[in-house]
């Protein structure tokens, strides 16, 4: 007896941090999710991979998953991809050493791990890697046997397919799955459906999905709202029938059924009367949706003939600019306006084409930019470059184009005596920045809002016609990063280029 109590107390006292930290672990998931509803972002990570230790401790693998994909979304929502991907590969260790103690695969838990592995591939714009993580997602949908997990992957199937261009694939995919919803009468996940794919294309700015998407979804919204009308028609026919046939049953007095029928026939105008209204409702409704479809094909339309307009006036000027007398300033401020012009256009419409990638020596790359600019700088002005000795693969001539433009307003702003230097700086595995600074005489707060825009303005051309800064940020939209001005920096201008790889 005295041996069965002495085990009994050891289990129990191998149980109790056990069950404390399980306690532990529910505790952080719960207080993360409230910082994530707050937008506290940082502590919410925190605390997710404070809940995904526990968890993962007492081979709870399933709440272990959950919290190691929303640190890992976290981190790469920050561009942090190396400790996003530690996270993962932290979680599916996990997962596999549970699957080794139970002697059973889990590929439901396996699923959101590469879902969430797609995401950061996508949007590092690695159609190879995303494409490997698609596949490993549909083996584990199929293994698992989880119905919403092939819903699920259809979606994902198509924001695989929309984000590297393959339209025809993408539309199959979300066609299944609008089928598939339909089938099982859930039309707000058809409408939830739509409108995250109209976000998608919004994010991308692919106007032509977001068109054809609007069309696609007015349609089917139509189609459903004809069915359900006509459901509602039938169920008052039913009731009607039904009515009829009780007052056929009854045997009662004839005034009793003469009040019966009478109310009968105030329910019915009711009745009547509601679905006309609804009716009505409806006609609004599709007339909204059809001038909405009408002012988004128009608004595409007329950013197609702007854009033709602007090259077409542009080409039409060349020739006339050639009469003229090329050392004008006026003359040559026209011919720099013209070539601007075009390659805002040129930029705007080749946006979403990929760039030529090489690998260059980072340090040799900015010293070659820096020294053509040497000789527009003013005496005494000092040129530096601080850089490592570091092979990163770039877009060599968008770059330099982008590098040159800022060091040359750098060398022209800054006086006598000054600095100009250009600094590189890794931020991650797949993250880098180029920070062009200065000490001239910096950008004036009230022209901070509009710098990357372009025509914001009215401006005499011979002081400058204020494009080669929204060109240098369409370049850097182009080569997957973006360019910022450091407000914070006050002892004149500082630029920083971020790129993702």
């Amino acid at each position: 007896m005295r041996t069965f109590i002495v085990f009994a107390l050891l289990a129990a006292m191998c149980c109790l941090p056990q069950a404390k930290a399980q306690s532990q672990g529910d505790d952080y998931m719960r207080q993360a999710r409230e910082s994530l509803s707050a937008k506290e972002y940082i502590r919410a990570r925190y605390l997710f991979l404070q809940a995904f230790g526990k968890f993962a401790r007492t081979q709870d693998y399933e709440k272990a998953v959950d919290c190691g994909v929303n640190a890992s979304a976290l981190y790469h929502r920050e561009n942090y991809y190396k400790e996003a991907f530690e996270v993962l590969r932290d979680a599916e260790a996990a997962v596999a050493s549970g699957e080794q103690a139970g002697g059973k695969t889990m590929p439901a838990l396996r699923y959101p791990i590469s879902k969430e592995r797609l995401q950061m591939y996508i949007k590092m714009r690695n159609p190879s890697k995303a494409r490997e993580q698609l596949a490993r997602m549909a083996d584990y949908a199929d293994k698992s046997g989880v119905d919403s997990l092939k819903n699920d992957l259809l979606y994902a199937e198509a924001d695989y397919s929309y984000s590297f261009g393959l339209d025809a694939q993408g539309d199959r995919a979300i066609s299944q799955l609008v089928s598939n919803y339909n089938a099982e009468k859930d039309y707000g996940r058809v409408r939830q459906c739509f409108q995250k794919l109209i976000g998608t294309a919004l994010r991308a700015g692919n106007a032509a999905l977001v068109a054809r998407t609007g069309q696609r979804y007015m349609a089917w919204n139509d189609s459903v709202n004809a069915l359900m009308a006509a459901g509602e028609l039938k169920a008052l026919q039913d009731k009607y029938d039904e009515s009829l046939a009780t007052i056929d049953r009854k045997d009662s007095t004839i005034s009793t059924k003469q009040y019966f029928i009478i109310g009968l026939c105030v329910l019915a105008a009711v009745l009547a009367a509601a679905l006309v209204l609804g009716a009505v409702v409806l006609l609004r409704f599709v007339m909204l949706t059809r001038k909405q479809k009408k002012a988004i094909q128009t608004a595409n339309e007329h950013n197609e003939l702007k854009t033709r307009f602007i090259e077409n006036i542009s080409a039409q000027l060349e020739p006339t600019l050639a009469t003229l007398d090329a050392t004008q300033p006026a003359v040559q401020a026209l011919r720099l306006f013209s070539a601007h012009i075009q390659e805002l256009a040129r930029l705007e419409d080749t946006l979403a084409e990929p760039c030529e990638m090489e690998e260059k020596n980072i340090a040799s790359f900015c010293d070659s930019i820096m020294d053509k600019v040497r000789d527009k700088a003013r005496e005494g002005v000092s040129l530096t470059v601080n850089a490592p000795r570091l092979n990163v693969k770039i877009s060599p001539a968008l770059l330099e184009r982008l590098l040159l433009h800022l060091l040359e307003n750098a060398v022209a702003h800054t006086p006598e005596g000054g600095k100009v230097w250009i600094d590189f700086k890794k931020r991650g595995a797949h993250t880098h920045q180029f920070i062009v600074s200065d000490t001239g005489c910096g950008v004036p707060p009230e022209l901070h809002d509009n710098l990357f825009k372009p025509f914001s303005e009215v401006r005499n051309l011979t002081q400058g016609d204020g494009l080669g800064l929204p060109i240098c940020s369409l370049i850097a939209t182009k080569m997957n990063g973006t360019l910022t001005l450091d407000t914070t920096y006050t002892k004149g201008a500082r630029f920083v280029l971020e790129l993702h790889a």
